[in-house]
């Protein structure tokens, strides 16, 4: 479950929350992913891009087109596995704590 801002706040890090939750939310997907029992044809696009979610986020405040790219293709890729279903809902919430790309309202 994500928290508000306020609460994810990691005292000395100087890390932005948003990445902390970001890492958070993808480390559990990908722990998900790697347990799921099932093989479809697309996970090795999940991972990939997990991969690349988590790069970005270490690298510091990740670019907003770029995460939601991810996030359509994680999304895409796991399609219809309902056991991760919350997962990535979590990857999503996370996304959206880095606000609207340009042009959106």
């Amino acid at each position: 479950m994500l928290r508000s801002v306020e609460q994810r706040a990691v005292a000395g890090s100087g890390e932005d929350p948003r990445v902390s939750e970001l890492r958070a939310a993808v480390s559990r997907l990908r722990r998900e992913l790697a347990g799921h029992p099932a093989e479809f044809p697309d996970r090795a696009v999940a991972e990939d891009e997990l991969a690349a979610l988590d790069a970005m986020a270490v690298s510091g405040v990740p670019e907003v087109p770029r995460l939601r790219r991810s996030l359509l293709l994680i999304a895409g890729s796991i399609g219809s596995v309902s056991a991760l279903a919350g997962a990535v809902t979590d990857v999503r919430k996370a996304v959206e704590l880095f606000g609207e790309p340009p042009g959106q309202y």
